[in-house]
């Protein structure tokens, strides 16, 4: 059973955002206008997107492309698949691109695939994606804002720190995703092995609970109405922990903005009034 957030409907055009799966074994965001749905990466099964979007009464036929952050299984699981079931396109970096061909032994047509460049916006359906680019261990990974019928969002994970570039792309959004991975004291006295631990903590490892929330503090405004705490780790982070780090942010700033924690297997939808 998903989890439905609504912000209030107007009688204007209504965005929504869902979180299909969030987490260490696959990542799936999806955002829709109600006629046309892009996916930000594929990490879950084809099979668990078309469930996902059928529990929300998303229609999977309105799915219209893939947008992909980075190459690791997690998130980009489902794209043979998708090239063999379906006709959307794969937005992706070249480097992105030729990591998920040599990862997953396949070919991506050039007729499915929109090139995307870090710091360049490209133009989707009516809406402007912008990709840039984030420090972590992949070829050419990106995080994403969009900009759609007066709505703007960003998803940002996989990320080792909170980079200038990343807090200019997070200015004045509407809803806010926001990888809080790890909590750094479970991590390191955790079972993962001493390699794992480091490349986690690494600059080009994932953001923890205390930088997730340093990164909120330096973007959040009156005009943030939503921020998700995304791809928490499930051996080393607590949704607790995650709350408790960006809520007081959130507090301290007397902003209004509802805090959600996105999880492994529970959807997530919100629906935003533009």
């Amino acid at each position: 059973m998903g989890i439905v957030l609504d912000a209030g409907l107007c009688q204007t055009t209504v965005m929504l955002y869902a979180s299909l799966a969030s987490g260490s074994r696959g990542n799936c965001h999806a955002i829709s206008d109600g006629e046309r749905i892009l996916l930000i990466d594929a990490g879950i099964s084809f099979l668990q997107i078309r469930n996902r979007l059928n529990s929300l009464n998303w229609r999977l036929d309105q799915v219209q492309g893939v947008a992909v952050t980075h190459e690791h299984s997690d998130h980009i699981n489902a794209i043979p698949v998708i090239l063999r079931k379906t006709n959307w396109p794969i937005l992706a970096t070249p480097g992105t691109l030729e990591a998920i061909e040599t990862i997953k032994g396949i070919e991506v047509p050039k007729s499915r695939w929109i090139p995307l460049a870090a710091g360049r916006d490209a133009s989707w359906e009516g809406w402007t994606l912008y990709p840039f680019a984030v420090p972590h261990d992949t070829a050419d990974p990106v995080a994403y804002r969009l900009e759609a019928t007066g709505f703007v969002l960003a998803v940002i994970t996989d990320t080792g720190y909170p980079t200038a570039l990343a807090i200019e792309y997070s200015k004045d959004l509407d809803l806010l995703v926001l990888e809080s991975n790890h909590d750094i004291d479970m991590l390191r006295e955790g079972s993962y092995p001493p390699e794992l631990k480091a490349r986690i903590l690494s600059r080009v490892g994932h953001l923890s609970n205390d930088a997730c929330a340093e990164m909120l503090g330096k973007i959040i405004s009156p005009k943030l109405k939503h921020v998700v705490l995304a791809h928490l780790s499930e051996q080393n982070n607590e949704p607790a922990l995650a709350r408790l780090a960006s809520s007081s942010v959130i507090s301290r700033a007397g902003s209004g903005a509802a805090l959600h924690v996105a999880t492994q297997s529970e959807v997530l939808e919100i629906r935003n009034a533009v």
